[in-house]
């Protein structure tokens, strides 16, 4: 069979550019690229570098569906299944709203793929696909396979030096999708696979997205004494609870850590508690961005606007927390209950949510009605946050005391940034992935 996974294109936000589509492939396709049986042909069409048609004939359709990008993958799902070509849709979105997705699609497959996609091949070949498809367990993370990395053209991407050494987070915040009930357990995967991962990419520089990179504290300890002789920089998201482990920074310092995405969200311990954020202690913050700097990682700070006790003062107060204390990059985001979480739960059943249309679900726009801001203030607010954090004038005020963390704060500020819309159209010309050899060339003096 000729196989078909697709990636329907993510919808900009205000604040962005075209990085951000090209940022780096998506690893879930390029596993179940791995996990598809040798028989079988495999193409990925990404419609974030590519436009993507449907007029072709494959024997199946896949698509990984995001809550913005539902609209857009039911379209391309419709095209399809109006010529008989069966149509399976996956991902955080499809699995939070099975209903939903199956009115568009032949089947839906719910929460983990990774020991149902043969049956659901299988089921293909015979042709009694199944409306549905649940494991009855988690994956083991010693089944994940290594992604298969050949089915795409690396070139259109910033970024390709990317794994998960964990998946998803011991900590069930309301308004992140780990709340949802199909949401497995923290898992850590085998550090033997990571590491012969790390080798098959062929760089120094390694970029960890898991959700939370230190959901096992002895685990991770493990991982980088492992790491520590293979001389790499890297990166990595980590939750806030990070400040109570100043040993473990001092071996992610020694291993080669550069920058940490961290989820402080917010400095009002009101609206943290509101969203059962109870790993974050605000009285902690000043103390986890010294500890942070002091071993020479910038820190990208996560932050939320719109929580129930934020007010239109919360913007300015957040605006200079975070350039008081040297932030070095901030990514912000209005609050957005997205389907599936407790959050969208709560919300629904007190009649707040105002927008059911998904494409707005980007976190630059206001969805709900909140607590003690119109909806007007809030994005409004938003927007000058982000516009004002950005500044010439806050760039420079928020420059890091050490020497060696100024260029690759510099080439984030400014390249990514303040002027991301310019240098992205470089991307149009096939110079994405040569962008990205760039930059780390230019921070970190990486070949």
């Amino acid at each position: 069979m000729l196989i078909k996974l697709i990636s329907p294109r993510m919808r900009l936000r205000p604040v962005d550019s075209e990085y951000k589509r090209v940022l780096s492939p998506s690893l879930g396709l390029l596993t179940l690229g791995a996990l598809t049986p040798d028989r079988h042909e495999v193409v990925i069409a990404d419609e974030n570098v590519r436009n993507v048609r449907t007029d072709d004939e494959p024997d199946l359709v896949g698509m990984s569906v995001t809550v913005d990008t539902a609209r857009r993958a039911y379209d391309i799902a419709k095209a399809y299944k109006k010529r008989g070509i069966p149509v399976i849709l996956g991902g955080i979105h499809a699995s939070a709203c099975p209903d939903e997705a199956s009115q568009y699609a032949d089947a839906v497959c719910i929460g983990e793929a990774e020991y149902l996609w043969k049956n659901i091949i299988q089921d293909v070949e015979l042709g009694a696909l199944k409306q549905r498809y649940q494991s009855s367990r988690f994956t083991d993370p010693a089944d994940i396979p290594a992604p298969r990395w050949e089915l795409i053209d690396k070139s259109k991407y910033l970024y390709t030096n990317i794994l998960y050494a964990s998946r998803n987070c011991p900590f069930r915040c309301a308004f992140c999708y780990n709340s949802c009930t199909y949401a497995g357990p923290y898992r850590t995967r085998p550090i033997p696979h990571l590491l012969n991962e790390i080798e098959s990419l062929g760089t120094k520089h390694i970029m960890f997205i898991d959700d939370n990179f230190i959901g096992d504290i002895q685990w991770t300890k493990r991982f980088l004494e492992a790491i520590e002789p293979l001389g790499l920089t890297w990166n990595a998201a980590v939750s806030a609870n990070i400040v109570h482990h100043p040993n473990l920074l001092d071996l992610m310092a020694r291993t080669g850590c550069k920058s940490l995405f961290i989820g402080f969200e917010s400095v009002n311990a009101a609206s943290l508690a509101s969203v059962q954020k109870y790993q974050n202690d605000i009285r902690l913050y000043e103390r986890l961005a010294e500890a942070v700097h002091s071993r020479g990682i910038m820190i990208n700070a996560s932050i939320v606007f719109g929580l129930d006790h934020d007010t239109p003062q919360t913007f300015r107060n957040t605006l200079d927390w975070l350039v008081r204390h040297k932030i070095s990059t901030v990514t912000s985001h209005i609050l957005t209950p997205y389907p599936g979480t407790r959050l969208f739960r709560e919300m629904e059943e007190d009649g707040r949510i105002t927008d059911r249309n998904w494409t707005n679900y980007t976190t630059s726009e206001v969805v709900f009605r909140p607590a003690r801001m119109s909806p007007k203030e809030l994005r409004e607010g938003y927007l000058w946050f982000y516009r004002t954090f950005y500044s010439f004038k806050n760039i420079f005020r928020r420059i890091p005391d050490a020497r060696s963390q100024r260029a690759p704060y510099l080439l984030f500020n400014f390249g990514y940034r303040k002027f991301g819309r310019i240098t992205s159209l470089l991307g149009k010309l096939g110079l994405m992935n040569w962008l990205g050899r760039l930059g780390r060339r230019l921070a970190y003096n990486i070949g």
